[in-house]
């Protein structure tokens, strides 16, 4: 899933992610990445100018970092795996996986089965001595650590700095004097605690806590929900910024210390204001070489996720101001469509990968499991073809929510179709092996083939609640004469979904009446692959994915 290594030399800011090097390690950068630009969505307008989002998919609390001429992010990835996707970036407009940071997520037997919005809470990527870190929390388990000198390379095991409930949204800061610290937010769903900060000393090498940790603020009086701190310093000030307010209607808050344990000021620096971006906050704060500032942010779209917007930024009185701020008042609100950022030259149209014609020796790196992943589940093959062999389903499992093996991917947009190509060949002596195409979410629908003792049938199948339990509803489309098919969805604006199948890849039948996709947990809706069988066996059926396409 990655690519290999590349020379890296780099120069250190320690308050922030922000140096100049001497390499560059585009070219192997690229030869990880998808070259295919998006049909559905593109931030880049051609013209010098840029529209919001720059990413226009579930990229949920993003954290950028810089490096003399790139731009690193990473964003939270929760239960999916791979996991802690890292895209790159020359301009902060036009991005590209080029990989991920962790291969399963600890502890690997709890993670094998899906644990929905669990996992991978708000990362933060610094750069601290010619080394990348990640740290993040896990509500269940603590804060974690993982580092690399290639960000598009393989990154080290995952180190747990402090074990505990209820520990997220965690961030490192190295000062001037080399002394670490980490700020972090609480889950009251596991501490029963919430709307605070807490800052603890690390050790210098960054793999664990030196002590119990101070409240530095607390919001409970005028900034509920204070989470997601990201941690700077600035003309001698102390800052962190920190989304509060909730999800979907939040703001963005700024705190400023003289001293890095406060007492802090505190200042909201952008809301909604007059505009239809609704809680844009949680990101993370960069420059360019040319001395601009920017901030870049998520904002909620239910179904579609939490998608990501860039703001300009600019410094008045040692305060940021986010977005334009046309009152003059200090608070921004955000822009939809602005120039693009100053970095000193214009770089190509790039967009994260989202089609796959499976001609390669690996999966596209859009692609994530729902946990962590058996090595029979999936086969990249020598002839241009995935090959999905059927996993059992879980003992006691009630739907597709209970699934581990769902091969998915973000929603490229608001309005997309896919298509996909396939060849279902089942073990004669077992029924009910089944594999298909899924729009997933707390409910979900898929329109799959099933094999029966006479032969194989086209379903159409619908779950309402299906994180609670509820069983799919199935409608049967009908007996197919061979055993290749062409599955297809088309999602319009509000995330209504139609499905549609044929057997010529010319006229296709829809299946069923439209669906509405909605959020997993903490997540937007995702598309994609299964294989499953009801039954034990030493020799399962297996499907051949030819390609998968999303078209406008």
């Amino acid at each position: 899933m990655r690519s290999t290594y590349f020379p890296l030399v780099a120069l250190l800011l320690l308050a922030s992610c922000q140096a100049e090097k001497t390499t560059a390690p585009a070219a192997s950068i690229a030869a990880a990445s998808s070259t295919e630009v998006s049909k559905v969505w593109v931030s880049d307008l051609g013209n010098g100018l840029y529209q919001n989002p720059v990413l226009d998919a579930d990229y949920s609390d993003p954290d950028v970092c810089r490096v003399g001429d790139d731009y690193y992010m990473t964003s939270s990835s929760f239960n999916a795996i791979p996991g802690l996707q890292i895209l790159h970036s020359n301009d902060l407009v036009n991005w590209q996986i080029i990989g991920y940071a962790i291969d399963r997520l600890p502890p690997f037997e709890h993670f094998a089965k899906p644990q929905h919005g669990n996992g991978v809470w708000a990362p933060s990527i610094r750069y601290h001595k010619g080394e990348f870190y990640i740290y993040w929390g896990d509500p269940d388990f603590g804060v974690y650590m993982v580092k690399t000198k290639n960000p598009a390379g393989r990154w080290e095991e995952p180190v747990l700095v402090m074990p505990g409930k209820g520990l997220i949204d965690a961030c490192s800061f190295w000062d001037e004097d080399g002394q670490a610290y980490l700020v972090h937010g609480w889950a009251g769903s596991r501490a029963g605690i919430k709307s605070m900060l807490t800052l603890n000393r690390m050790n210098p090498e960054g793999t664990k806590v030196l002590d119990e940790g101070m409240m530095v603020f607390d919001g409970h009086d005028n900034h509920p929900t204070v989470e997601g701190p990201k941690f700077y310093k600035r003309n001698g000030y102390y800052y962190i910024f920190a989304p509060a307010g909730g999800v979907a209607t939040g703001w963005q808050l700024v705190l400023r210390s003289k001293n890095i344990y406060g007492p802090y000021e505190e200042k909201i620096v952008m809301d909604q204001g007059q505009t239809p971006i609704n809680g844009p906050h949680q990101g993370a704060w960069v420059d360019t070489k040319s001395g601009e500032d920017w901030f870049l942010h998520f904002q909620d779209k239910e179904a579609y996720g939490r998608v990501m917007h860039l703001q300009p930024m600019k410094w008045v009185k040692d305060w940021p101001v986010i977005g334009e701020d046309p009152d003059g008042d200090g608070k921004g609100q955000p822009v939809l469509t602005y120039q693009k950022p100053n970095v000193g030259k214009n770089h190509p149209v790039l967009t994260p990968a989202e089609s796959d014609e499976f001609n390669g020796h690996q999966l596209g790196l859009q692609w994530q499991w729902h946990a962590n992943p058996k090595s029979t589940w999936a086969f990249a093959t020598n002839k241009g073809y995935l090959r999905l062999f059927t996993d059992q389903m879980p003992e006691g499992g009630k739907n597709l929510w209970d699934v581990p093996n769902l091969l998915l991917q973000k929603f490229p947009g608001e309005a997309f179709t896919v298509t996909t190509k396939i060849k279902f060949t089942p073990n004669v002596k077992l029924q009910n092996e089944r594999t298909g195409l899924v729009v997933m979410g707390a409910d979900y629908a898929h329109l799959s083939i099933v094999s029966k003792q006479d032969g194989l049938y086209m379903t159409y199948n619908t779950a309402q609640k299906a994180d609670k339990g509820i069983p799919e509803k199935e409608q049967n489309l009908g007996k197919l004469t061979g055993n290749e098919v062409y599955l297809q969805v088309t999602v319009s604006k509000g995330a209504q979904c139609q499905f549609s199948y044929s057997q010529d890849g010319q006229n296709f039948k829809q299946a069923g009446e439209p669906f509405t996709a909605v959020p997993g947990r903490w997540i937007g809706a995702k598309v994609g692959l299964f294989a499953t069988r009801q039954d034990k066996t030493n020799d399962s059926g297996y499907a051949d994915y030819d390609w998968f396409r999303i078209t406008k």
